[in-house]
């Protein structure tokens, strides 16, 4: 079993489809960078459905147990849906099968939630920042209704897929007066919403401390509203905190890693749209699995690259934020989140 130096095995595989997107999301893709004149990645430069089913076949060999697709906009990869039936067919060394995980915007869901079902996703995940129409459509710069993301969220809903969250990403003057309405809205529902604390990944969304709202005041002002108390964590290694609401209305998540930091328990690796494995979400560099795929290596050379890898892993770049002066962040490199993933 893979273990870093911190001895954290790896169990959760996020693959990044593709580094498109239908939404131009200020905190993620602004317009003001990818542009029009955006030169996207060529197909021939994403990793094939059969590379990525190859890598995620050895990565369950090392103790992966989670698969979860994202992007860019998942959906927006033509045949998903096949995609996901092969990683449902894989099996870990034990003969179980492999947990599938999507996260989208939530823009196709209405048209592909029960071919997604079908195919065998068991686990969705919607990003969702506001249920204002105006601000949802400013943040999402596409004027995009947030009424057809809760059409799609309700189709997945009557699909059988399940559990399905909804991640709102909160930016003080932005969207954080929408806590309570998001917290009310979806209160006693079959979703579980999860708070993000507005983070500093890639250079292109501006990130400013102060623009942080931390996961302590989220969950304040829910439970001023709505009592709380804090549950455990359903599995090792998760990201989210959980609370429940003390009348039985379900739960909320907050997602804190800026202002109390998972990384003692992360156990996540990241595979780019072009095929390089990255070990934090925050990390400077990726390596290149795409060239070993494409140069003729055999599946015991791929997991012997994938394990030297994890086991060199000392990431923990949320824990050293604090430590760093603002001048440090702003030169540190950066990878954006559409083209790593989430």
């Amino acid at each position: 079993m893979l273990a870093d130096r911190f001895r954290r095995p790896l169990r959760d595989l996020r693959i990044s489809l593709t580094d498109r997107c239908n939404f131009r999301c200020v905190y993620c893709m602004p317009r003001a960078v990818f542009g029009s004149d955006y030169a996207f990645l060529d197909r021939d430069e994403l990793l094939s459905f059969d590379e990525i089913e190859r890598i995620a076949r050895v990565a369950a060999g090392h103790g992966v147990r989670k698969l979860r697709l994202t992007g860019g906009e998942p959906l927006l990869r033509r045949g998903v849906e096949d995609l996901i039936g092969r990683l449902a067919a894989l099996r870990t060394p034990d003969g179980d099968r492999l947990e599938i995980a999507l996260t989208t915007n939530g823009s196709a869901l209405a048209v592909k939630a029960q071919a997604l079902k079908d195919a065998g996703l068991d686990r969705l995940t919607v990003s969702i920042d506001s249920l204002d129409d105006e601000l949802f459509q400013r943040m999402n710069d596409v004027r995009f209704p947030v009424s057809r993301v809760l059409d799609g969220i309700g189709a997945a809903h009557a699909a059988g897929i399940g559990p399905i969250k909804l991640n709102m990403v909160v930016k003080r003057g932005l969207n954080d007066g929408e806590i309570e309405a998001m917290a009310a809205r979806f209160k006693g529902t079959p979703y579980t919403l999860r708070f993000i604390e507005y983070m500093d990944v890639g250079t292109s969304n501006g990130w400013e401390l102060d623009e942080v709202v931390s996961a302590a005041e989220i969950v304040a002002r829910i439970a001023a509203l709505f009592p709380l108390e804090e549950i455990p964590a359903a599995v090792p290694g998760e990201t989210a905190r959980r609370w429940r609401y003390l009348d039985g209305g379900g739960e909320i998540g907050v997602i804190s890693s800026v202002t109390n930091t998972f990384c003692g328990t992360c156990n996540r690796a990241r595979i780019s749209t072009e095929g390089k494995l990255f070990t934090c979400l925050f990390a400077t560099e990726g390596h290149d699995l795409r060239a070993l795929l494409r140069g003729g290596a055999s599946d015991d050379e791929l997991a012997a690259a994938m394990a030297s890898i994890w086991g060199a892993r000392d990431d923990r770049y949320s824990e050293e934020r604090a430590s760093l002066t603002p001048e440090l962040r702003a030169a540190r490199p950066r990878i954006e989140m559409s083209y790593i993933g989430g």
